[in-house]
């Protein structure tokens, strides 16, 4: 009977005495829970397999109207709302400046620039 031994004694033992090795994977176990589109802070500031994905799918080209918003649906599982929420914040992260430069400057002159035809007549006229 050398397990009913053992129970007492882990139960009457201190958090300290906790072998880390099961903390770890305790702590494991709850970054697993962590959502893949949630950047996790720290010095790496890496980007995570999501946000490659989108930075990967805002540099290809789409030919038929609406095969873009399939691609987000299916590709990423996001909705188009939330795929260009989070488009926008890594806009401003390093790490994607760094991941895709060309991507990520074409992106943000397209989004700090302002409308052509309001800008060159100001009256907004077509013609």
């Amino acid at each position: 009977m050398p397990s009913a031994s053992d129970e007492p004694a882990r139960a009457d033992a201190r958090p300290s005495d906790t072998p880390s090795s099961e903390r770890t994977s305790t702590e494991r176990t709850a970054s697993e829970r962590v959502p893949s589109e949630v950047a996790l802070p720290g010095p790496q500031g890496a980007l995570t397999e999501r946000d490659r994905r989108i930075l990967a799918l805002e540099g290809r080209t789409f030919r038929y109207v609406g095969a873009k918003e399939r691609a987000i649906r299916e590709e990423i599982g996001l909705s188009k709302v939330a795929y260009y929420v989070r488009l926008n914040a890594l806009l401003d992260e390093p790490a994607a400046l760094r991941a895709a430069p060309a991507v990520v400057n074409r992106l943000r002159a397209r989004r700090t620039s302002e409308d052509g035809g309001a800008s060159l007549g100001g009256d907004h006229r077509v013609a």
